[in-house]
């Protein structure tokens, strides 16, 4: 039984995730504004790899159907409804529409673990939810990956506290080392070092930092709150939608 940490997706394969629990973290902000959109209403949400995929994809499904969202290097996408913002995702906005989004980070993540069988998103917004169904998997003896988005296919400390958050909620609130490979001992000891203070792990970070220097400092507040959105979503045949049930 394994709990591995990978802090960015890059190089992942489909054997690397084949037969895992995986749960994908993009806390600034793609995993938190996904888990928004769904708590206010949207059908479904379908992780695009560039602009022009999104666009293709609102012309085949009907423009009524569609929302488009998302950023590149923060900045929201010309001509797209909505950017990467949780607060944009109100019910009057994506209640009832498919949301189509490309992201600098976030749904790359998701495209390159779109093998595996089992995939939720995490963020502060949905952890407890999202923590109890990692409790669950590993309790029976399933092993689990957490994959962080990272930035520009690097480490990101925001990502890297969530999956810590995510990895001690797995163990029953236990901060055990059986079973982890270095990358979750380490997630595992910034939540020692910061401990349940989100805010804090996100604002210094650097995409914390880049995102305050924008002015869009009410994005990381939000993306602070734990359980602000508490849905439990999994990634399936390209889609996240809410799991039926939970």
């Amino acid at each position: 039984m394994r709990l591995d940490v990978v802090f960015t997706p890059v190089g992942l394969t489909p054997a690397d995730v084949a037969g895992r629990t995986v749960f994908v973290i993009d806390v600034l902000r793609a995993t938190t504004t996904m888990c928004a959109a769904l708590k206010h209403g949207a059908r479904a949400i379908i992780p695009v790899s560039s602009p022009e995929e999104a666009l293709r994809l609102q012309q085949t499904i009907g423009a009524d159907e569609v929302v488009l969202a998302g950023e590149r290097n923060c900045v929201p996408i010309p001509g797209f409804q909505l950017g990467n913002s949780p607060l944009e995702m109100t019910t009057e906005r994506v209640g009832g529409k498919l949301v189509v989004v490309t992201t600098t980070n976030g749904t790359q993540a998701l495209l390159a673990v779109q093998a595996a069988g089992t995939v939720f998103i995490a963020a502060a917004a949905n952890l407890s939810v999202v923590g109890a169904r990692a409790e669950a998997a590993w309790s029976d003896q399933r092993d689990v990956l957490i994959v962080c988005a990272g930035r520009e296919n690097a480490f990101a400390l925001e990502d890297a506290y969530t999956a810590g958050r995510l990895a001690v909620a797995a163990m029953g609130g236990r901060r055990l080392r059986r079973g982890l490979n270095d990358a979750a001992l380490a997630c595992v000891d910034l939540v020692r070092r910061y401990g349940d203070r989100w805010e804090r792990p996100l604002a210094v970070s650097r995409a914390g930092r880049d995102l305050i220097g924008l002015g869009l400092g009410h994005d990381v507040k939000d993306s602070a709150r734990q359980d602000a959105y508490p849905v439990l979503a999994q990634y399936h045949d390209r889609r996240v939608a809410l799991v039926p049930g939970a």
